[in-house]
């Protein structure tokens, strides 16, 4: 089968770049991390890239100077500067869909189109009414709390940067509600005064279905308090591209996004707006600002010394030329908590193809399984797995800098995160273990069964993204760095990175599957076990 990339090249295998690549792994093989750290004196800062105010650190990465220069030469092979002049020309780079994802247009500044610069007027003269009390609810109180209601790229990415940002006397306060399961927004609902509650209702299409299905009983809700028809539309603004359906909702507002906007692209659309809300539009305007410096960065530097780009090629290695099946994120900050949820979905229903946009099978690896946790908890989790385990796996340790004086749980953050990239690296060997242990009074088969279970085998790969502060510029940074991380990914392994259709086809099933559970006639038959199951949900429905 003939196998092309989203550029019309032929695949990456085939290249003369990828088998230098590939001759590079096996020179590389039987060379641990401490040997290439002692043979190369100046690696940590060889291999190192400071860019919007973020530093990664990839010395720890398994790869070499030698090796970094040759994926910026297969990064070049497969057409990446003019991808990444299409991408910020607002060209078709979507190309199952023909549109473009020019999400980099949102946080262009005084060069952004003028339709996003009058949804972000639209959306400060509407966040000062409610932020100032002049937007009142149906018995004329003031707003004193906001529910996002979304899915998706329309809750994970306003969600993560309201966590990271939001003091905890913030006000209003904002709340975010995603899951169809009414424990979510029912429990949500329980503490909050309707009167005084304001919904953002976010939905490209406005017909995702667990978000107007959430929307329908916070309606109700509203409703039961007292609520009545004229006063409910002060009660509910959406965020959409078909400001029709929301009107026909009964939303008082609707602020608009654009075809080219991709939901999981989506924080500096009007998406944002419940973190404009909570925050104010001077926080807001400071996150596409530090998002710009980032695109900034991304669109001049060469790709030897491009931050977004080096975390995508360092992917590139791990995925496709040592082997690894996943790749985890640890950031040692309690607020940057969802960072590897967010990152998850970014990265996965992105680079989740097998397939390039011609319709033919990929040949190499894509995307590898992206999860994690925040530090220091996981590593009271799943950090065991990742020292001792057969195979480990490549971090990214994710660390805002302390804060001039901090106290001793500042400090133990910090050392905790470094001591944790370090051991990974370095492990703990036979000799070192046997002299501790031997120490303690251990001999003979009692000291060569506790060394074996103790021996961590180390030159086990992580970076370090350090950050210089946890506020808005950064955070806006540090997530476009990885959006861009995940676009150089898409274009090296030839596929389309901006459509999802994977997910289309679980929400069909789920339809039809919902429909029957109402009462309405099976639209198709099932397999055996979905039937059965099926039958036992209906029983339980009906049992009461």
């Amino acid at each position: 089968m003939t196998h092309e990339t989203g550029n019309g090249a032929s695949a990456p295998v085939s290249l003369p770049e990828w088998r230098r690549l590939e001759a590079h792994r096996e020179t590389l093989a039987g060379h641990s991390l401490t040997d290439l750290f002692a043979t190369d004196t100046a690696r940590a800062e060889r291999l190192a890239v400071t860019a919007a105010g973020l530093h990664l650190d990839f010395s720890k990465q398994r790869l070499t100077p030698e090796i970094v220069g040759s994926l910026a030469a297969l990064a070049r092979a497969r057409g990446l500067p003019a991808a990444i002049t299409a991408l910020f020309a607002g060209e078709p780079v979507n190309r199952s869909e023909n549109r473009a994802a020019w999400h980099v247009a949102l946080r262009a500044g005084e060069t952004a189109p003028q339709a996003v610069r009058d949804v972000l007027a639209e959306m400060t003269a509407f966040v000062d009414a409610v932020r100032g009390g002049e937007w009142h609810g149906f018995n004329g109180d003031p707003v004193t709390d906001v529910v996002n209601i979304g899915i998706g790229g329309s809750d994970l990415g306003p969600r993560l940067a309201h966590a990271a940002l939001a003091p905890p006397a913030a006000r209003p306060r904002v709340h975010f509600a995603a899951n169809v399961d009414p424990a979510e927004l029912d429990d949500l609902l329980a503490g909050l005064d309707p009167a005084a509650t304001l919904f953002v209702v976010a939905s490209k299409s406005f017909t995702t279905a667990e978000t107007m299905a959430n929307a329908r009983a916070a309606r109700a809700w509203l409703a039961a308090a007292g609520a009545a028809c004229e006063g409910l539309a002060r009660h509910f603004v959406a965020v959409s591209a078909h400001p029709e359906r929301a009107e026909a909702f009964g939303c008082a507002r609707c602020f608009g996004f654009w075809d080219w906007v991709g939901g999981r692209f989506s924080l500096w659309s009007a998406v944002g707006l419940p973190v404009a809300l909570g925050l104010g539009m001077p926080v807001f305007r400071e996150l596409l600002a530090g998002a710009r410096a980032m695109d900034d960065h991304f669109r001049e530097a060469p790709v030897e010394d491009n931050l977004p780009a080096l975390l995508a090629l360092v992917g590139i290695w791990n995925r496709n030329f040592l082997g690894y099946s996943g790749q985890v994120t640890v950031p040692y900050a309690q607020r940057l908590a969802l960072l590897p949820e967010w990152q998850q979905q970014l990265e996965m229903e992105s680079n989740g193809k097998a397939v390039t946009p011609a319709g033919h099978v990929v040949s190499v690896a894509t995307v590898p399984q992206v999860w994690g946790g925040v530090g220091t908890n996981a590593q009271h989790a799943f950090f065991q797995m990742l020292h001792q385990a057969p195979e480990g796996l490549p971090v990214d340790f994710v660390l805002p800098l302390p804060v001039a004086g901090g106290d001793e749980r500042e400090r133990q953050r910090v050392a905790n995160c470094l001591a944790q990239a370090e051991a990974l690296m370095r492990g703990r060997g036979d000799d070192e273990l046997r002299h501790a242990l031997a120490a303690d009074g251990l001999d003979g088969e009692a000291l060569e069964v506790a060394v074996a279970q103790r021996r961590c085998p180390g030159d086990r790969p992580s970076s370090t993204l350090l950050i210089p502060a946890l506020d808005a510029r950064s955070l806006g940074a540090l997530l476009a760095a990885y959006e861009h991380k995940v676009y150089v990914q898409g274009v090296i392994w030839g596929i389309n990175s901006f459509d999802q259709w994977g997910v289309e086809l679980g929400k069909t099933l789920a339809g039809r599957i919902e429909a029957e559970l109402a009462g309405k006639p099976a639209a198709a038959e099932h397999d055996a076990s979905t039937a059965a199951l099926l039958a036992r949900v209906k029983a339980a429905m009906t049992s009461g």
